[in-house]
């Protein structure tokens, strides 16, 4: 009777030890499953594939899934201002400095460039060719108005990166944005992202502006080619921000941190570089390393790694 019971406690012993370390191991993957990044960022890191890439590899290092929304410089700089993401990734100078101004994030830190492409039919109907983008936009406005159904253009319509810098092109051209989205059937506002916007436009033989990038992943499906492309005016610089955690505690700081020094450390840099080479012959992104001037970065805020506090108070 004496071993029975002694069997039965060591029996008892073991399963608890047994339970023990079935819940710490519980407890350890509660733990991993909470560490997680939330990224809010433009269309074009989505539809190329290169988001996926960064993903997997940050995850591999660090052991940190992303969480990605994506949906425009727009959409995404509406969940920073709500504290919904913790870090961003967009491609609009104007809206990045305001929303540190405003409080919302951290500071900035450049980390790609491409162009932006204007797109059209092959035999550019509206002759604007060798056209810088704003002399472009005007000389389809104005061919457009006189013959809609040869000169279309389909505009993005969605306040992302890609709209604002459109917007800004008009207003270099001399034209009231309000005046030209209401100024006939020439001119069609998808309201969508980059690779439903250059389906549009190619169903309908238009004129568009598109990301290089996203327009290189969608190439094989269209028969609208690049009209324009390069040109200071047509330059479009990625920057990652981080949400700040003082407007909005809660924030994942410390990995946003992690985030953004590895997209702007050799590795990350290299990766960007030579993503898209092997399958189209030429890269979808140049890194912003060693490449400040030329995209008007200063050096305090090019490819280096994050110098804010993520104190939060």
């Amino acid at each position: 009777m004496f071993y029975i019971v002694v069997e039965m406690k060591e029996k008892l012993f073991k399963m608890s030890m047994l339970l023990l370390a079935l819940a710490a191991l519980c407890s350890a993957a509660g733990a991993a499953d909470g560490e997680r990044l939330k990224l809010a960022t433009t269309t074009s890191l989505q539809d190329t594939g290169l988001l996926d890439v960064i993903k997997d590899k940050f995850d591999e290092k660090y052991n940190v899934p992303l969480d990605v929304v994506s949906g425009g410089t727009g959409i995404a700089i509406q969940y920073g201002e709500r504290g919904d993401v913790d870090v961003l990734i967009v491609h609009d100078k104007e809206r990045e400095l305001k929303f540190i101004k405003d409080g919302h994030g951290l500071e900035r830190r450049c980390i790609a460039y491409n162009y932006f492409y204007l797109v059209g039919p092959k035999d550019d109907p509206a002759g604007v060719k060798g056209m810088n983008g704003s002399q472009a936009l005007a000389s389809i406005s104005e061919k457009g108005k006189a013959d809609p159904s040869k000169v279309m253009f389909v505009s993005r319509g969605d306040n992302s990166g890609t709209h604002a810098r459109e917007k800004l092109l008009w207003k270099k051209a001399g034209y009231n944005y309000s005046a030209v989205n209401s100024s006939g059937p020439w001119y069609i506002e998808a309201g969508q992202g980059m690779g439903a916007t250059l389906n549009i436009a190619n169903e309908k033989q238009a004129y568009t502006l598109s990301d290089m990038s996203t327009f290189m992943a969608y190439q094989g499906n269209l028969t609208l080619v690049p009209i324009i492309e390069g040109g200071s005016d047509l330059l479009n610089v990625y920057v990652a921000l981080i949400v700040n955690p003082k407007k909005h505690p809660g924030v994942n700081c410390r990995v946003a941190n992690e985030f953004i020094n590895y997209l702007v450390s050799d590795e990350g840099q290299d990766l960007i570089a030579s993503f898209g080479t092997e399958k189209f012959g030429k890269p979808f992104f140049s890194a912003a390393r060693g490449n400040c001037e030329l995209i008007g970065c200063s050096a305090a805020e090019c490819a280096v790694p994050t110098s804010a506090s993520c104190a939060a108070a």
